[in-house]
């Protein structure tokens, strides 16, 4: 299953939880946050609610599990930095430790399981790609585990994903 047929079952297991007003907070989230010094008032304006309305939906909607997360994307090499996708063979027993190990590195800006035998998985950047080498010796070191694979970026693909539905 994709992600984004994973999210679109999600919805529509939560279509009972959202009314109109929420989907529209929804979709207007989705697709472009307010950058602004009053984003919620300009949210607000931007789809015909009051500031108040919509700053008590969202930790609502948050709370349900419908928003994760609001916040940015950064594009870490137009600021200068490299960054490569890791691949960890973690035994099961040990997951949470190293997975905790990982986490305490500060280029590490997240990690998942996967269901793999490479099954721990995060994004790592540094300012060079001798600091990502580092990094990595490093957490090898630290872990004790040496199966490892480090999957760079070779070209960027953009995809734009929507995950709010047209009501029914």
């Amino acid at each position: 299953m994709s992600f984004a047929d994973f999210w679109q079952r999600h919805l529509r297991l939560r279509k009972d939880e959202m009314d109109p007003l929420d989907e529209k907070i929804l979709k207007r989230i989705e697709r472009e946050f307010p950058i602004s010094p009053y984003p919620y008032r300009d949210l607000a304006k931007d789809i015909d609610l009051c500031e108040e309305e919509v700053i008590s939906r969202i930790p609502r909607l948050k709370k349900k599990g419908i928003i994760l997360r609001i916040g940015s994307f950064f594009d870490s090499e137009k600021l200068g930095f490299k960054s490569t996708l890791v691949a960890m063979k973690v035994p099961e027993p040990r997951f949470q430790e190293v997975a905790k190990i990982v986490n305490h590195y500060p280029g590490v800006t997240h990690n998942y399981r996967r269901d793999h035998k490479f099954n721990l998985w995060f994004v790592l950047m540094g300012k060079s790609k001798r600091e990502i080498d580092e990094t990595l010796r490093k957490i090898k070191s630290q872990t004790g585990i040496n199966e490892i694979l480090e999957l760079p970026k070779r070209q960027l693909f953009k995809l734009h994903l929507n995950f709010t539905r047209e009501r029914e």
